[in-house]
């Protein structure tokens, strides 16, 4: 836990930037009603009743030192997917970093392995703190 306060309390470096990861499951509802309509001195309302409309997923990273935010969605969670976030952040947002430091939890896709499944192979040094 230190190691990672200590990469919070660190200065921005261009070079070698550091942010913040994290996916999460959502469930997706349709409104199977009519709204209700407004009287007067009472604004239109809302009937609470919904139906399930399937999931979604949401990929998001974090760069707090530049307020920098990227979300991406997504129909799934997979190795895969997480190899593609990846890509996507060193080719496209990072070009240029020697070194990018990603903070992330423990998720069972956030491993070394993911990240030669489904992409084009490159060299990755993964770290775990």
């Amino acid at each position: 836990m230190e190691d990672v306060l200590d990469i919070y309390h660190s200065e921005y470096d261009q070079q070698n930037p550091w942010l913040c990861f994290d996916e999460s499951c959502k469930q997706l509802v349709k409104e199977t009603k009519e709204k209700i309509p407004a009287e007067p001195r009472e604004p239109e309302r809302y009937d609470y009743q919904y139906e399930r409309n399937g999931v979604a997923n949401m990929f998001m990273f974090f760069e707090p030192l530049q307020g920098w935010r990227h979300v991406e969605v997504t129909q799934q969670r997979t190795a895969s997917d997480y190899a593609h976030q990846m890509k996507y952040l060193v080719d496209e947002h990072y070009p240029d970093a020697q070194k990018i430091r990603v903070i992330q939890d423990n998720l069972n896709t956030h491993v070394k392995a993911s990240l030669y499944s489904g992409v084009q192979s490159y060299e990755v040094q993964f770290h775990e703190l």
